[in-house]
């Protein structure tokens, strides 16, 4: 019997080229930002010289009713790892997704968005990939890839066991001060966060968005002593 997986590693047709071509204009700062950027600047966690498994994250940028906007989804609460947390579609690289060096991550985001959310990936163009990044607590070493969603299609929660709830929020609200905090999380460690769309975003998700926001020059001045804690399920 073919698998979900199977079926669509035979069906799905789309590409793992990244390229910069067609994209809107207000997205050109974000290509040229991804084009240059070095791990450093997008994160103080970065990936052990070796272990960690690989994964990837789908950074999906679509245009909305209130222009551009992002795609989140929330994670299930009954997860093992960052259970309940609003995050990028995406996981671990699978052996069929090919080298982690190579198009494996751009694979692995792509496949990961369609069984999370639904997303039909051919719609979806890859315009860049952000270097590795690493998540301590869970071991992932993340690859970030960008992506224009030029052919939107329907998403929702494919399987509630893994979604709570997919949605997007447009970049105005993730700009805007007022909806702009720092979380400290029971470790001490502070990190930016986004109060949208009746969700607290932080950790990982919070910390791309952050910097995809400052290097693309779209960031606005916002209060960095505005603190919201966490708790200790966090």
């Amino acid at each position: 019997m073919t698998s979900a997986r199977e079926q669509y590693a035979k069906t799905a047709a789309y590409e793992t080229a990244v390229r910069t071509d067609g994209l809107p204009q207000w997205l050109a700062p974000v290509a040229r930002a991804a084009a240059t950027i070095e791990p450093h600047q997008l994160s103080r966690f970065l990936p052990p010289e070796s272990g960690g498994r690989p994964s990837a994250v789908l950074v999906l940028f679509g245009h909305g009713d209130r222009g551009p906007e992002l795609l989140l989804m929330e994670r299930a609460g009954t997860l093992r790892s960052h259970a309940g947390q609003p995050s990028f579609p995406g996981g671990a690289l699978d052996p069929e997704d090919g080298d982690p060096e190579d198009a494996g991550p751009v694979r692995a985001a792509l496949r990961e968005a369609w069984e999370e959310t639904g997303l039909d990936p051919a719609g979806v163009q890859v315009f860049g990939v952000l270097p590795r990044l690493y998540i301590p607590v869970s071991g992932f070493v993340v690859t970030p890839v960008l992506g224009w969603w030029r052919e939107p299609s329907p998403v929702g929660a494919v399987d509630e066991a893994e979604t709570a709830r997919v949605f997007t929020v447009p970049v105005a609200d993730l700009t805007d001060p007022a909806h702009r905090v720092t979380t400290r999380h029971p470790s001490g460690h502070i990190g930016p966060a986004f109060l949208v769309e009746d969700a607290l975003v932080w950790g990982f998700t919070a910390g791309v968005i952050d910097r995809i926001l400052h290097y693309a020059g779209w960031e606005l001045p916002w209060d960095r002593a505005k603190q919201v804690p966490l708790d200790r399920s966090a």
